[in-house]
């Protein structure tokens, strides 16, 4: 019987054994299988965290641009903004000393008995003239130019046959302009 028991024994541990050992060759498998299919998703991960970063970094650039840009556009509107309001200041102050101007110029069409007094307002007259001149303000041509609305407050107009169409004949107020911006309008009498 001893035999028998330990036939019997042997056949129960080798279905055991086979089942040991084909579980140990499923788990070889699947550790293998696992290895595979691992590699991929590593593969994968690997380039989705690099894809992502390169977006991320692509929208953080975009975004430095876009406020570079802002920033940019900001400052140029402040410079215009600021060249803006000085060139208003100064066309403001101008335009409030050309009454004087105009003044002036009355006086040296008037005859004087005085020459002292004369010489006086026209040395007067002089140093306006410079210091406009130095700020940059011209006189606009007007007697004998071509009429241009631009420049020039058309007031009334005559037959002059002597004139061509549309040029000015006379001159009744000095105009100015300061740059390419016109300070005071000239107002005159156009021949057709």
């Amino acid at each position: 019987m001893a035999k028998s028991k330990s036939t019997q024994d042997a056949k129960k541990d080798k279905p055991e054994a086979e089942s040991a050992d084909k579980k140990h060759t499923d788990t070889m498998r699947a550790e293998a299988n696992d290895d595979v299919t691992d590699v991929k998703p590593e593969a994968e991960a690997n380039e989705s965290p690099l894809e992502s970063m390169q977006n991320e970094l692509s929208a953080e650039r975009d975004k430095y641009l876009r406020l570079a840009a802002e920033y940019d556009n900001y400052r140029k509107r402040s410079t215009k903004e600021r060249e803006m309001i000085y060139s208003d200041a100064r066309t403001d102050a101008i335009s409030k000393l050309l009454p004087v101007y105009d003044n002036l110029e009355r006086a040296l069409k008037m005859e004087c008995a005085d020459e002292a007094f004369y010489k006086g307002v026209e040395m007067i007259m002089t140093q306006l003239t410079e210091a406009l001149n130095a700020m940059g303000v011209r006189e606009i041509p007007a007697v004998g130019e071509p009429f241009d609305p631009n420049r020039h407050n058309a007031v009334m107009t005559i037959e002059n046959p002597e004139l061509g169409d549309n040029i000015i004949a006379e001159e009744y107020q000095k105009g100015f302009i300061l740059g390419d911006r016109v300070i005071r309008f000239s107002t005159v009498v156009v021949a057709n």
